[in-house]
């Protein structure tokens, strides 16, 4: 008689699915790869030099493609005004050496003179942003340049934006204890950032304006600020933006140009699509490897602004598809090299300058590639330390000075991670 098998009890081990297995081997190999990613992202292995010269090594290589790029991409448009091809190249090339001077020299700067230094430049500056809406130059429909001589202007709201940077910082390092209270959080930082931003659109200058309002955003998520309060200031900035847009006309002729151009039926009667498409042209044109430095078709007056807020299109057409990932990987180097000094510093505030000056120059590039690849409406912002614009190259080079400074004086051990501030009213 053949005994009949047991059956399996409670205590019996029950046999584990195929799937079963898979699944909890690819969870493991996940969790393996993010123990792995992020103390190389943090730099815990590294040496406290490697972020200073990744950060100095990354600013170099974007400031002398953009010094080759204004040289390739403002040639042509200058031949045809009958003066030199290398004028454009020159002036930027002038403001890339004084920005390189004084980012060396202020990263031999202490902390505690950029605190110093937080009041009274955002009181020049707020001056200098009255005075230019009384003798500002108008260009391109912005009123933001003040005209010093006929080769010298500057742009009082790029020196602005790393002025409200230290400033925010100040007052709100000084305020930690009390940050975890909504109104010690918002007041004075806010109201002030919102009286700058005021300031930026009586300029009509929109797309500053937004990068403004990020460096503030920025500069309250370093500080401990909640999440929902992001979400809601999100959504009152969207109706904002899209009320100005409505009530202007040259920022309604572009957000309407950019929904329309792709449309092969679009009538664009006053050429608003012109930049763009022919921006999309020039990166199509590039393909893989470009047709190579100088040799850019679409920079023969055919888009407006080459050197200036366009230039990656150029940059895409003469190096290809290649020289434009070497450009993100670029950026994506320098916004690593500086998240590792924010994570290695215990300062609250240079934990905020550093935060919001990554913000800034990564944000700023980010809108102006999406603007030139389409994706956003042309709103007139260069290209962080690649664009023609002298007070832009030199502010820029000057805010990464102040990170360098940071960068230096690195601990030795990352500090341990404090608890964000629960924020209540």
């Amino acid at each position: 008689m053949v005994n009949a098998p047991a059956r399996p009890t409670s205590k019996s081990p029950r046999p584990v699915a195929a799937g079963a297995k898979a699944t909890a081997s690819f969870r493991q190999r996940i969790r393996d790869i993010s123990d792995r990613f992020w103390p190389r992202l943090e730099g815990k292995n590294s040496s406290r030099n490697s972020s200073y010269y990744l950060i100095l090594g990354a600013s170099l290589a974007l400031t002398c493609i953009g010094l080759m790029m204004v040289f390739s991409a403002s040639a042509v448009e200058q031949l045809s005004k009958d003066t030199s091809p290398f004028t454009l190249g020159i002036k930027q090339t002038v403001f890339a050496i004084v920005g390189f001077i004084a980012m060396l020299v202020l990263a031999r700067f202490p902390a505690k003179w950029f605190k110093v230094l937080a009041w009274p430049g955002l009181a020049v500056s707020f001056v200098l942003l009255v005075l230019v809406l009384f003798i500002g130059h108008d260009a391109g429909g912005n009123k933001n340049w003040i005209v010093v001589s006929e080769s010298f202007s500057f742009q009082p709201s790029e020196i602005t934006k790393l002025m409200l940077i230290l400033w925010m910082a100040s007052v709100l390092s000084k305020k930690e204890p009390l940050l975890g209270q909504l109104r010690h959080l918002m007041i004075p930082v806010v109201p002030v950032a919102a009286v700058v931003v005021v300031l930026v659109l009586l300029e009509k200058d929109l797309g500053t304006s937004v990068i403004v309002m990020a460096i503030a955003a920025a500069a309250l998520y370093f500080a401990g600020a909640p999440g929902k309060l992001f979400a809601g200031a999100a959504l009152l900035g969207g109706i904002a933006a899209l009320a100005l847009a409505l009530t202007s006309d040259n920022r309604l002729g572009r957000l309407t140009a950019w929904m329309g151009c792709g449309d092969a039926n679009y009538n664009d009667v006053y050429g608003l699509c012109d930049q763009a498409r022919n921006g999309m042209y020039a990166l199509a044109s590039g393909g893989w490897w470009g047709v190579g430095l100088g040799q850019g078709r679409q920079k023969w007056n055919w888009i407006p602004e080459a050197h200036n807020d366009f230039i990656f299109a150029i940059i895409g057409e003469e190096f290809g598809l290649l020289g434009t990932i070497v450009l993100i990987l670029l950026y994506a180097v320098l916004a690593i090299a500086i998240f590792r000094v924010i994570v290695r510093h215990n300062d609250l505030f240079v934990r905020i300058v550093c935060g919001s000056v990554m913000t800034w120059i990564l944000g700023q590039a980010f809108v102006n590639i999406a603007m030139v690849t389409g994706l956003l409406p042309v709103i007139g912002v260069p290209l962080p330390l690649v664009s023609y614009g002298g007070t832009s190259l030199t502010i820029s080079l000057v805010a990464i000075g102040v990170v360098l400074s940071f960068a230096r004086n690195l601990p030795d051990k990352a500090p341990k991670t404090k608890k964000r501030n629960t924020v209540t009213s």
